[in-house]
């Protein structure tokens, strides 16, 4: 039985029925052409010797001037009590087809040449014809269903090779697929495929970058606590001394702790990525935080500039993500800031969407680093080094671009940029 989820299987059944259905009718099409043809050519043979018979008065020279048609022929005068011009009649008896014409001779005496002519062989010619075309059906019918076998194979051939090289791969042998193989038609697929293969290795590569680093990063405080206890134990202490080893040892617990805290934030926003999106307007949710990120500026003796355009818009996404976004470029962005300098906050328009900036007047950035890695830190600043991998992960999520490149102008600094696309957003144009 097909199943109607199968696109082929529907495509097979398409194709087997709307070629069925035209055979039929061009076949019906033809026999009766043919035999309306060939009944129309009797027809005219009659009417022509009748009009003979009539022109001529004589049957004896009718007869020696039509020898080939009279073959199978009989012709009688009778009378009739009709006024009708001509009268075709076909009738059967004793399993022979007789066509009967009736051509008037004479009116006032109401006689009409009746022409009867036998038309059993070309009933016989008709059946076999029917039947070839039955065959000919037939056979044409298989060859269809053969076609449209062969053709559906051949349409899902790619997608067969696709669900195979796809299937082989693990995290170990991600390798992209050769678009330049694939037919035209399927070429978009491939690169959508490669896309995804594309941001799947990344995840992976940061994945174990994370495992890597988190490692690395718990085992060096680790270490650090357990040689400092070892070195308090080796002799007998004051209390003062104790209290000043526990109090070390605290505030490395405590850098261990953000740490800690910042990795749960890993896993706080690949939550959130399975959240349902929301309509948002972009430029107010970034003037509420900018909002609070003043206040925090004008604190540490620096100041945020704002300039958001245009006055609304509107997207689809997970609000957390975004706002995973924007704060950590306003948090990195006043932290490498020195006191006085000044951070813009701006928003505006381009040909794909909405693009999002923040200007620092910061030290600037190593662009051979790759910053968005979890565990790269930039600077002399603290940090457990995954803000900007929580960033660069939430935009990928929401189908979003961030980079990070230093100022081209005279000033030092960095701009921290967020795209995002049309696709995903809508114009509001507030008043």
């Amino acid at each position: 039985m097909f199943s109607q989820r199968s696109i082929r299987n529907r495509f097979l059944i398409q194709l087997i029925v709307a070629s069925a259905a035209l055979l039929s009718i061009f076949s019906s099409i033809l026999f009766f052409y043919i035999q309306s043809s060939i009944y129309d050519e009797k027809r005219q043979e009659l009417i022509a010797l009748a009009q003979n018979i009539s022109t001529y008065q004589s049957l004896h020279d009718a007869k020696r001037n039509d020898a080939d048609v009279l073959l199978g022929v009989s012709i009688e005068l009778v009378e009739r009590q009709t006024n009708q011009n001509m009268l075709f009649v076909e009738h059967t008896k004793n399993n022979r087809t007789y066509l009967r014409l009736f051509y008037p001779f004479n009116f006032q005496e109401n006689t009409y040449i009746q022409i009867t002519k036998d038309i059993s062989p070309t009933k016989k010619l008709f059946k076999k014809i029917l039947n070839s075309i039955f065959l000919i059906n037939a056979i044409g019918f298989i060859l269809i269903v053969i076609y449209a076998i062969t053709l559906s194979t051949m349409l899902t051939a790619p997608i067969r090779t696709l669900s195979r090289k796809l299937s082989n791969m693990n995290e170990h042998l991600i390798r992209p697929i050769r678009v330049d193989e694939l037919p035209e038609e399927f070429e978009p697929l491939g690169e959508t495929i490669n896309r995804l293969i594309s941001r799947i290795q990344n995840f992976i590569k940061y994945q174990k970058e994370l495992f890597i680093g988190t490692a690395h990063e718990l085992k060096t405080p680790l270490a650090v606590i357990k040689l400092k206890n070892q070195v308090t134990l080796l002799k007998k202490r004051n209390p003062q001394e104790y209290i000043d080893a526990i109090t070390a040892t605290n505030v490395t617990i405590d850098e261990m702790d953000q740490l800690v805290s910042a990795i749960l934030n890993v896993g706080r926003q690949e939550g959130a990525q399975l959240e349902s999106p929301e309509d948002v307007d972009v430029i107010a949710f970034i003037k509420s935080k900018a909002d609070d990120f003043r206040l925090l500026a004008e604190h540490e003796g620096k100041i945020l500039k704002i300039s958001l355009s245009p006055g609304a818009y509107a997207a689809t996404l997970q609000l957390q993500l975004l706002n995973q976004i924007i704060q950590n470029f306003l948090q990195n962005a006043l932290k490498f800031t020195p006191e006085g300098g000044s951070v813009l906050l701006q928003s505006y328009l381009d040909d794909t969407g909405l693009m999002i900036e923040v200007i620092d007047e910061g030290c600037g950035i190593d662009s051979s680093i790759d910053l968005f890695a979890p565990f790269k830190r930039q600077g002399s600043k603290s940090g457990a080094g995954l803000g900007l991998f929580l960033a660069k992960s939430a935009a990928d999520a929401m189908g979003a671009d961030i980079s990070i490149k230093n100022r081209e102008d005279a000033q030092h600094g960095t701009i921290a940029s967020l795209h995002l696309y049309s696709k995903l957003c809508c114009n509001l144009y507030a008043k």
